[in-house]
């Protein structure tokens, strides 16, 4: 899988910051539904979720399907794993930061000799 650009995982986190369009993508991991169907349970008007829709296809997240004048929506999950790959690199990164300055801390408090007040050599 490729890695994707900073553009693609900020539209992905835009997506993903709003609760309607987390709920959108639960309610489109159960299948294809028509716009109409997503938007039924919502407390707001059709345009205002038909603008949730769009901000999910920028992401890559939902793609749409015309038949006759129904308009269906499903979910492409890609996106949402690249995001996922891009965090967990970002976690191991910093694990392993903190990992070697445990370790250098470790080392540093296995030394005889002196201390500062406060229990760190000086």
């Amino acid at each position: 899988m490729r890695t994707p650009t900073a553009h693609q995982l900020d539209e992905v986190f835009v997506a993903l910051a709003d609760e309607t369009r987390r709920a959108i993508l639960a309610r489109l991991s159960a299948g294809q539904a028509r716009v109409t169907e997503v938007a039924a349970p919502f407390p707001i008007s059709l345009n205002s979720v038909s603008k949730h829709i769009r901000i999910l296809e920028r992401a890559g997240l939902v793609a749409r399907r015309r038949s006759g004048r129904d308009h269906y929506l499903s979910l492409d999950a890609r996106p949402l794993t690249q995001a996922s790959d891009w965090l967990q690199s970002r976690q191991r990164f910093w694990a392993s930061r903190v990992e070697r300055l445990q370790a250098l801390l470790d080392e540093e408090d296995a030394r005889p000799g002196p201390r500062a007040a406060g229990g760190r050599r000086s």
